[in-house]
């Protein structure tokens, strides 16, 4: 088959199937489906699901580490009596967190500050005993994914302004790591998914036949396992890349396609998506295409947009240009379908002895493989947190990290692992606390607000040996012993040697019991 023949060309018209040839059909040569040896050779079946998840995680756990750090500095530095500081956060609690929030996903619950409830019906160590749920909630505050600094230089009217660009180098790192680490079947589908977010955001979306009407919208290409090979984020309309010959969605999908060219795979699609120029330009890079189609678009027949036919149940109707075939079958109402992977059927009325339409073999190959994208967002979603509270960067963020474990799920069990997503998930949990316990400690942070600076310390010598003491002012370091007679009498703990000491005129055991003249 010659790829740089011009569909457009004079004898690029629209006819009966019987006058044009069989369809030849591209031959794959894809390597093996599932790991990619070559990038990742010491991953077998007894690897652990840590091992996997950092193939792709470890230059984001760096930058989240950073970011997250040097957004808290930007913070304390806009306010000048705010709290004490806290250390900075490391890589080991960073980790603590994520297999908390991963955990989270098999208990969803009302609130965060739930999982650390101590009621009967809340009570769950696990939470407590892996981190403070100050510690946790001051984490997730202050996560963050670029400088801020760099976006005050950003001309937001011009039409190349990324509204991703918070978030964009995670996008970049994954779908990067996807492509590396995996080697997808020979059948793709390329849908849309609804990310729930009720929040404000530009580029929100409202579609009502969705299950999720509100939410941020994403593209998707996926495997026939669910493997998601590659996603880009819906930020209104493409200004950039659509033009008078080439539709916003047009453009969408010829990126997304960019990582599959040259090797025949044959990539399915709804009307959304499908349209014969589409079709066209995709066949010339070795990528063959099957989907509905809207009746109208561009470059069908001049009888399918205007729907000139009068069918009856099981009726076909084929056009042929070419590779590229056009068929409109009724079965409860008209499907359009659109192909340039199959050979045209026979036009005739097809039904059973019973009355029900026969489906054509494009109707039932087409709905065997166009599911793949629903598959992976119902299995991201089997265990997601769900929480209304979050930045519309922390929500996507955390649907992205769901993404890329069932991604690690399934290059795993490629390598012939038996464990379940749920397992595989519960696994990777442990991992992260056992790889987070060998990580550098946390510096302690001390008790209390820090001393005025007008309140010093001062020695007291006793027994040849010197205790330095806080100020009695502060309310964590002194108590009211007894107020007989008119005289108070203070107790005050050494910082040094924690000896306790009384200040009322003569020097006393913090144990023994005072005694009054």
């Amino acid at each position: 088959m010659d790829f740089n023949e011009d569909p457009s060309s004079s004898s690029a018209t629209w006819g009966p199937p019987h006058q044009h040839g069989k369809k030849s059909v591209n031959n794959y040569s894809g390597g093996t489906v599932g790991l990619n040896t070559n990038e990742a050779p010491h991953m077998n079946k007894d690897s652990t699901p840590f091992c996997v998840f950092m193939l792709y995680f470890t230059g984001i756990i760096r930058l989240l580490v950073e970011e997250t750090n040097r957004y808290y500095h930007q913070h304390l530095d806009r306010r000048q009596d705010g709290p004490s500081p806290r250390p900075d956060i490391t890589e080991s609690e960073m980790f603590l967190l994520l297999g908390m929030i991963i955990q989270m996903g098999y208990d969803n619950r009302g609130r965060l500050k739930d999982y650390w409830s101590t009621l009967e019906q809340f009570a769950t160590p696990f939470y407590s005993k892996t981190m403070k749920r100050d510690s946790f909630l001051n984490i997730l505050r202050f996560l963050h994914f670029a400088d801020n600094n760099n976006s005050t230089e950003i001309d937001r009217n011009v039409d190349s302004y990324d509204r991703l660009w918070e978030i964009h180098t995670i996008f970049d790192t994954l779908n990067d790591a996807f492509e590396k680490y995996y080697n997808p079947s020979e059948h793709l589908a390329i849908d849309e998914i609804i990310v729930k977010y009720k929040g404000r955001v530009v580029f929100r979306q409202y579609i009502p036949k969705k299950h999720k009407r509100f939410g941020i919208k994403i593209f998707k290409i996926c495997d026939a396992a669910g493997y998601t090979y590659d996603m880009k984020v819906y930020l209104g309309k493409d200004r950039t890349h659509a033009s008078q010959d080439v539709t916003a969605t047009h453009a969408t999908v010829r990126d997304l396609c960019r990582r599959i060219e040259g090797v025949g795979h044959k990539l399915y699609m709804d009307n959304f998506f499908s349209s014969p120029d589409l079709f066209d330009e995709l066949m010339t890079k070795n990528i063959t295409c099957c989907g509905t189609v809207r009746p109208n678009r561009k470059g069908l027949p001049d009888d399918f947009r205007r729907r000139q036919f009068r069918l009856k149940k099981g009726d076909i109707r084929v056009r042929v240009r070419q590779n590229l075939t056009a068929l409109v079958w009724k079965d409860k109402r008209d499907v359009y379908m659109l192909t340039n992977m199959h050979s045209p059927p026979a036009e005739g009325s097809f039904c059973d002895e019973h009355g029900n339409a026969i489906k054509p073999a494009i109707v039932a190959n087409y709905n065997k493989h166009m599911g793949y994208v629903d598959k992976a967002d119902r299995m991201a979603n089997s265990y997601s947190i769900c929480c209304r509270t979050w930045k519309w960067t922390n929500k996507l963020f955390f649907h992205v990290l769901d993404l890329m474990i069932l991604n690690n799920y399934i290059l795993l069990s490629s390598r012939g692992t038996k464990l379940s997503h749920r397992e595989f998930r519960l696994a990777l949990v442990r991992n992260m606390l056992e790889h987070a316990g060998r990580g550098p400690p946390r510096t302690q942070r001390p008790r209390g607000r820090t001393p005025a600076v007008s309140s010093g310390s001062f020695r007291i010598e006793e027994a040849k040996q010197q205790h330095w003491m806080t100020s009695s002012t502060s309310k964590l370091r002194w108590r009211v012993c007894s107020l007989r007679e008119k005289q108070r009498t203070v107790w005050i703990k050494c910082m040094k040697c924690d000896v306790g000491l009384c200040i009322s005129g003569c020097f006393q055991d913090f144990h023994t019991k005072p005694t009054f003249r």
